[in-house]
């Protein structure tokens, strides 16, 4: 599995495409905002002669959901995601309002995942993990064959995800990284929704929130 990092936006998300050599790909997290953005990940798209499979959402705040609409458009692929997090989007435009930012479009989640999902691409099968906390329906996903694992805002390198936002839960948060994302192989690279990667080995021994 090829993966290529994208930062969109204020907010400095990490949007991620994954890929093999069938050119088959996942697009994760799309937080392409402006113009500028969304051309910058369908050229790079195009270039590579990539075929768009899925669309899934770690979770659905803002910052990850930003381009759903437009990779849907785009690629005729339909956003998936926990349905816990679908009242997030309905308060899509007014969260940007907060941030000085202006969002007019209404993306709506019509696929669910949930907890042991499978999304398939080429030869490459991602697993669902909902580790709920951050948001209600946070989920990473997870290649065993790869010790790959694309979390979100559930953990990040020396942190976890922000608790203080609606629905959030700290020891939700701690509970489902211990039980659920630290049994995970200690070379298991660690896709972050924002900052750089990490490994679980890492996390295990210096993040001071474990």
């Amino acid at each position: 599995m090829t993966i290529k990092t994208f930062t969109f936006s204020p907010f400095m998300e990490n949007t991620y495409v994954a890929y093999d050599d069938t050119k088959e790909c996942v697009i994760i997290d799309p937080g392409c905002v402006t113009d500028a953005e969304q051309l910058t990940l369908s050229q790079f798209i195009s270039d590579n002669q990539l075929t768009v499979k899925h669309l899934i959402n770690t979770h659905l705040h803002l910052d990850h959901a930003f381009g759903n609409l437009f990779v849907e458009k785009t690629y005729g692929v339909e956003a998936q995601a926990h349905k816990a997090d679908e009242f997030l989007l309905q308060q899509i435009s007014s969260q940007a309002e907060a941030f000085g930012m202006r969002y007019n479009e209404k993306p709506e989640l019509k696929r669910f995942l949930v907890e042991s999902d499978t999304i398939s691409f080429g030869h490459t099968t991602l697993t669902s993990i909902h580790v709920p906390g951050h948001s209600p329906g946070s989920l990473c996903f997870y290649d065993a064959a790869s010790a790959t694992l694309f979390a979100g805002d559930v953990l990040f390198q020396g942190s976890i995800g922000r608790t203080d936002l609606p629905q959030g839960n700290y020891e939700q948060l701690i509970e489902g990284i211990s039980k659920k994302l630290f049994i995970l192989p200690d070379e298991t690279t660690v896709y972050c929704g924002h900052g750089t990667t990490t490994t679980i080995g890492y996390e295990k021994v210096y993040n001071p929130y474990l």
